[in-house]
């Protein structure tokens, strides 16, 4: 039974102090470092939480386990594996859920852990989900929780600490049921703080860095002349108006049957009991158009929803300061969510292949690892003129569900998918390797003025061009249509333009009133819904 908080609606402008602190330690999703069972020790530690039942607060004991390295190296990422956490809910906790008439309960946390290092301090989500578990007739109930967590990169020499902090606990009575299509089931939500009495404050582990490597770099990429990044895989470095008047000259041509207008009618966008949100959760949906260029023309992309796990602007301490600007960096991830997956929803396109055959193809786009997102601000202390650059990385397969040539079916079966990520040319591709797509977006803003272009909190245009790699898995009964797709459709040279919507903040909602933008439905989804552009 989540209990939906009073807040007052603030000004959209307020958001901007959620994400406002000096720190340089990265939440990074790289490739962990490798290491052997001997190279890693165990933190099993028991920590006393005060959660906020339905019945009122009472004492909870968490237990979290995790393994670390023993060391790591500066500029170096590595991942805790083996994150457990064990929750013991007291006797009120499990009286509450039977009077749900449930028998079974499924848990999901989220589990604020703090990364520090000298003075420098960054905030990871360590989310975590369970099977079914009987309820007891009476007595307290126990549930455990495992997931993956995000890696981690320290810029120094120096020692790592994770301390835990506040932690969500979803209740979801009944088994799994996924026919809702991830709707609210009003099963209970339990919000949890760290005792004040805690021992060492919550610390779970101390993992000491070593110096860089001799050649390494953990600086991030250096701005072109005049303030401005390249778009991904370009080198240009003109202004930013000439950037956009590129991009709009190369927009998609959009199907003739392309939407004009965006209405209610999208998958639900939320979190749930088993994907509790945290204080700097958000929540937006994106939409927009792909080119196909061998096909000369463009797949729309319906609106999608995006749930990220909402990062902290930063001060980089490994690079010089600027004495006109302040310079900040924000680094964090987000996951592509439909129905419980990560993906986008079906869409479908139509084209002339070869110039005559009309080809009809239902896909999906798949996310087959981390999305990350890296921005960069710039205010000019002058006359506090700021300027945002973000990228978004993300690996995306593209998998065909139906097709049909020329008004006939073809069976592609259920493997058929390009054999690697769509690819886009990084523009740090040490720092960033493997195949994934990049988006490119820019941001403008005059003080008391709204923004111009995207920021990841306001949302607006992202725009990138990607490689789609060859087909494979595609037929069925000893039918290879591999090479049709290949041939109609994988190639370089595919520009994309997307449009994320504003985003919402479910555990601070801003509401639509005469005086404020709405940011959140009543329901805690995006309030605003995208429209794509060409």
């Amino acid at each position: 039974m989540r209990v939906q908080r009073a807040v007052p609606p603030r000004p959209r402008r307020a958001r901007a102090t959620l994400t406002s602190t000096a720190a340089f330690v990265v939440l990074a999703a790289l490739v962990p470092a490798t290491a052997s069972a001997s190279d890693t020790r165990k933190a099993d530690v028991e920590l006393p939480y005060v959660c906020a039942l339905p019945s009122g607060k009472a004492p909870v004991t968490v237990r979290i386990s995790a393994e670390f390295p023993q060391r790591t190296r500066a500029g170096e990422a590595f991942t805790p594996t083996g994150v457990t956490t064990t929750v013991e809910l007291p006797a009120e906790a499990v009286a509450d859920l039977a009077r749900h008439d449930a028998s079974e309960v499924r848990a999901g946390t989220a589990l604020a852990v703090t990364v520090a290092q000298d003075s420098a301090t960054a905030t990871a989500t360590w989310r975590g989900s369970s099977g079914p578990v009987a309820l007891p007739a009476s007595g307290p109930l126990t549930l455990t929780t495992t997931g993956d967590v995000p890696s981690v990169t320290g810029r120094s020499d120096g020692d790592l600490t994770f301390t835990a902090g506040g932690l969500a606990i979803g209740l979801s009575p009944g088994p799994e049921d996924d026919a809702d299509g991830g709707a609210e089931t009003g099963s209970p939500a339990v919000e949890c703080a760290l005792a004040e009495d805690a021992p060492d404050k919550g610390l779970l582990a101390t993992v000491p860095a070593v110096a860089d490597a001799p050649g390494t770099s953990g600086s991030p990429s250096a701005p072109a002349p005049g303030g401005t990044s390249p778009a991904p895989g370009g080198t240009s470095s003109a202004p930013a108006g000439d950037s956009r008047d590129r991009q709009g000259e190369r927009s998609p041509e959009a199907p003739e049957n392309s939407p004009g207008t965006a209405a209610r009618d999208v998958p639900p966008c939320r979190y749930d009991e088993e994907n509790p949100p945290t204080p700097l959760s958000l929540n937006a949906y994106v939409t927009g158009y792909a080119n196909v260029r061998k096909q000369k023309a463009a797949s729309y992309l319906p609106p999608s929803c995006v749930l990220i796990d909402g990062g902290e602007f930063q001060v980089p301490v490994d690079e010089p300061l600027d004495p006109e600007h302040l310079v900040m960096v924000l680094e964090t991830y987000g996951e592509l969510s439909h129905h419980g997956r990560r993906e986008t929803p079906p869409y479908a396109s139509t084209f002339l292949s070869f110039g005559f055959a009309p080809v009809k193809a239902t896909m999906v786009l798949k996310q087959t690892g981390p999305m990350r997102i890296d921005a960069r601000m710039k205010m000019r202390f002058s006359d506090l003129f700021m300027t945002t650059e973000t990228y978004v990385r993300v690996p995306l397969v593209a998998q065909v569900t139906a097709l049909e040539v020329n008004g006939t079916p073809l069976d592609v079966g259920s493997g058929c998918r390009t054999e690697t990520s769509l690819t886009s040319a990084d523009p740090d591709p040490a720092k960033h390797p493997g195949d994934h797509v990049v988006l490119y977006g820019k941001a403008e803003q005059v003080l008391g003025e709204d923004v111009t272009g995207y920021t990841i909190l306001t949302g607006g245009p992202l725009s990138g061009e990607v490689t789609i790699p060859a087909f494979t898995g595609c037929g069925t009964g000893g039918e290879d249509l591999d090479r049709l797709l290949t041939a109609s459709v994988s190639g370089p040279g595919n520009y994309i333009k997307q449009v994320q919507g504003q985003t919402c903040t479910p555990l601070v909602p801003v509401f639509e009133t005469p005086e404020t933008r709405g940011q959140c439905t009543q329901d805690l989804q995006p309030y605003q819904i995208p429209v794509a552009e060409r």
